[in-house]
């Protein structure tokens, strides 16, 4: 079991989670998150130009089984980019971590069945 982290731009949000449906994934838990990293936009305030410390960006977190990591990543892939094919400076990341266990309240299941 893994757990898929992709921080992704806001607007690319309705694309990204539109592919990962078509894609059957469907179970994810999204976040609004504020961050930085190479990307840096300047901002108009007041007359003066100012370069925001954090960016509002969204959090993506989806558990899946070790079957669908390839697909799940590959989706978010071709959906986070904002230029087709290329991309720009601030399309995001996409961190894929061991899922130590996952339990469903609801049932007590455990590991792969409770995902």
């Amino acid at each position: 079991m893994k757990l898929i982290t992709a921080i992704i731009r806001e607007v690319q949000l309705d694309k990204v989670r539109e592919a990962l449906i078509e894609a059957e994934i469907t179970r994810i838990t999204v976040s609004r998150v504020s961050g930085h990293g190479q990307q840096r936009i300047e901002e108009m305030y007041r007359g003066q130009r100012i370069v925001p410390d954090l960016i509002p960006k969204i959090k993506i977190e989806i558990a899946v089984n070790d079957a669908f990591v390839d697909i799940t990543v590959s989706t978010i892939l071709k959906a986070a980019k904002t230029n087709g094919t290329e991309g720009h400076v601030g399309d995001g990341k996409i961190f894929i971590t061991p899922l130590e266990e996952c339990i469903r309240i609801r049932t007590g299941e455990r590991g792969s069945r409770a995902i």
